[in-house]
This record gives C-alpha cells, structure tokens and sequence, in this order.
C-alpha cells in the first residue's frame, strides 16, 4: 500500500489564512494530512472534521491523538456538516476546506472494491454502513439507468455498449468482483479505445463510484451550506479530481461571486448596484507543481478553487 499524499498541502491550508482563534472546518478528513497541517497554523482555534469512512475515522483517532483537545471528528457525509455543527453550537466558521473524491488508502486497499487493478468484491461504498453498493448497481439497474449513469458520471462514450454487455453477461450469472466487470467492459469496447493509454474501465468505475455514493448530489448541497456559515472574511477552498466535480464548483462560485440580474442598459449608479457576498480568490485553478506531480501521479489531475465571504445579506448578523 502506498503512503498517503495530501495533494495540494500548503497551497489549500495557506488559502484558508487560518487566524489563532478561528473555528475551521475539514469536511473530508481522510487520512487527517490536510488537517494535521492546518492545526499546526493556528493555536486558540478549534476544527471540526467530518468523513464517512469509519476506517478513515479510527486511523485518524490516532493520528491526531495529540490534538484531540482541539479537534472535533464525526462520521459524517460532508453534505449533513451544517446539520451537525449547528447541533454542536456552532452557527459560522472561518474557514472550510474540501478535498474531493476517492483517498489514496481506499483506493490502495483492494478489498473495498473501488479499483480495477485489484480483484474484490464489488463495493465501492465509502460509508460502509450504507445499503447501495456497486454490486447492486452493476447486478440490478436497469439498461437504462446503467447508460445514464455511465454517461453522466462517467462521460463514456461507449456506455450503451457497456451496459448492454453487462445487461448479457448478468442474466447467465451475477457479476460480483471487480475484475469481472473489468472483463465485461473490455468485451464491450472496440480494439482502438482498448489501445489507448489509460485504463479502459476507468470511466466505468468512475461512474458507478459516483453513483453508489451519491456524490455530486453530495457535493451540491455540501457548497450550498459550506458558503452559507462562512463568517466574514472566511474562505472554502475545494479541490477537485476530475470535470465533473470542477464544473459544479466553478459554476456555484460564479453564481454565489457574481450580480445577478442587472440590466446594464440601466442608468444605475455603483454604489446603487447590490454587491455580491462572495468574491473569488482563485480567479483560475491552483494545479500542483511539477515537484509534487513528479512525487504523486493522483496531483495531475488536482484543482484548487478558493472562495471569500466579503459580505452578508442578512444585516442583523454580526460580521
């Protein structure tokens, strides 16, 4: 198993500009890197961490058991964050990282079913305690809903071939581990995707991962209530691993940071102009440096995006 890396390190904990006294917020702890970096810059402050891996939980436990006086861990999707903190007293934070996707451990451990470079049950499951597993969806969706979850989380080009060959292959017998789905999707693609650089079930599991574990959805509210208990001067910073999550984040970015609304053939006066509450701070993607792309293959594909709260609506809130 490799060692964990914590992509992105300095260039996400710096964009927090975390304050001695602040209440930060790590909505997916994984293997605690992000977390035990940004303790370390500030010394009054608290931080909450969510993940609803228990395996990433219990490792962490004893990772950060020099710090547990100041850090606060649940077992937690980061979608139910404002949900649980406001249950814990805590109504704004100062500052909120998201590292997305799948961590380095799950993905290295071949029992949890999330790679094709591994043979495991298929599971894919990042809450073990959920009942939707990739078994499930390879062995009971429909036709259907196998080429719209191929397409959607997937962007396959071939996803009718796929589902189709893996509608085939489960009405003689089940499809149950991760090596036999990658068969099946090998048998569905032509010789010229097939001799292409890459992995050709990548896409596949990338899709069928998403959908077990219902992360752009995930995702979406998660933004929503991220940039709704931001204090003042607080700051998200997201990373991303592929297009799918980077588009959703861009896009509630520009509509959180931008005016809505205004006819510009209208004689409107600036100070007459309603500001937006949010301002970006990353007007383009921090993307690793070639030193760390050179250390960790997975930084390739990392972006950055950093918002700031600059101001708020609701004016009978203190900044």
């Amino acid at each position: 198993m490799s060692e964990h890396y914590s992509v992105l390190l300095n260039e996400t904990t710096q964009a927090l500009n975390p304050k001695n006294d602040g209440l930060y917020v790590d909505g997916t702890l994984g293997r605690a890197g992000h977390s035990k970096k940004l303790l370390s810059m500030f010394q009054r402050g608290h931080l909450y961490a969510f993940d609803k891996d228990l395996e990433a939980i219990e490792k962490c436990k004893e990772i950060l058991k020099d710090e547990e006086k100041r850090i606060s861990i649940f077992h937690n999707d980061f979608s139910e964050m404002k949900q649980v903190l406001m249950e814990n007293g805590v109504t704004y934070v100062d500052g909120i990282m998201l590292d997305l996707g799948v961590s380095s451990p799950q993905f290295d451990k071949g029992d949890r079913g999330f790679s094709y470079r591994f043979d495991a049950r298929l599971d894919m499951r990042m809450n073990q305690e959920e009942s939707l597993d990739a078994y499930q969806v390879v062995n009971h969706y429909t036709y259907e809903d196998l080429v719209r979850i191929l397409w959607m989380y997937g962007e396959e080009s071939y996803a009718k071939n796929i589902a189709r060959a893996i509608e085939k292959q489960r009405a003689i017998k089940p499809i149950e581990t991760t090596f036999q789905l990658v068969d099946v999707i090998k048998s569905a693609l032509p010789n010229k995707v097939l001799n292409k650089k890459g992995h050709p079930a990548k896409q596949t599991f990338q899709a069928i991962r998403i959908e077990v574990n219902h992360e752009l959805d995930s995702l979406k509210k998660c933004l929503y209530d991220a940039l709704s208990i931001l204090n003042v001067n607080g700051r998200l910073a997201v990373i991303t691993f592929h297009s799918l999550e980077d588009r959703i984040v861009k896009q509630i970015f520009k509509e959180v940071s931008s005016v809505q609304g205004i006819d510009p053939k209208l004689p409107l006066r600036e100070v007459d102009i309603k500001k937006p509450s949010y301002e970006l701070v990353t007007k383009k993607p921090v993307v690793a440096s070639q030193e760390e792309n050179d250390e960790n293959h997975r930084s390739h594909s990392a972006k950055l995006r950093v918002i700031e709260r600059v101001g708020i609506e609701d004016e009978s809130k203190k900044d």
